[in-house]
């Protein structure tokens, strides 16, 4: 499979395995907290917390990608603001369900569950800054016209002709 010529395929990977790292690290140090403050409730509120955090979060990097899949056809636009806006929505019905299910949920503690999804939420949120801030990727790929005096340079407005 060939590499995307979209500038964005190679940020969004690099941005869902380190995701996929720190999500698992967040995991094993929110459950252990958690069970150590709150017990075997603790723990899973923690755990649900942190995976709540990673599928909503990994859903637009990954609709991005899916999207970018067209980039070249005729209708890319539309297709690639078609998949982004159904992931979005996907979130929206998904997070109303699990808010839904969990509110009522005996287990669920509270502060732990908030806790975590804010730290994972937070990691997140390093993990794009520092790959952005990595990532070299041109912000613009023209060529400017050349200097008026050689006399070389094209202009299609008629000013200067």
């Amino acid at each position: 499979m060939s590499a995307s010529p979209v500038s964005s395929t190679p940020i969004l990977r690099t941005v869902l395995v380190w995701s996929g790292s720190v999500t698992a690290a967040l995991a094993v140090v929110g459950a252990i907290v958690g069970y150590l403050v709150a017990g075997v409730d603790g723990l899973w509120s923690a755990l649900a917390g942190v995976v709540i955090a990673a599928v909503f979060l990994g859903i637009t990097a990954a609709s991005i990608l899916i999207a970018n899949r067209w980039f070249g056809d005729a209708l890319y636009v539309p297709i690639f603001f078609g998949i982004v806006l159904g992931g979005w929505l996907l979130k929206f019905v998904v997070f109303l369900i699990a808010l839904f299910v969990l509110r009522d949920q005996p287990w669920i503690v509270g502060p732990v569950f908030f806790v975590a999804l804010v730290a994972s939420v937070l990691a997140s949120l390093v993990i794009d800054v520092v790959v952005l801030m990595r990532m070299r990727v041109p912000v613009v790929d023209v060529e400017l016209p050349t200097d008026p005096e050689a006399g070389e340079r094209t202009d299609d407005s008629g000013a200067g002709a």
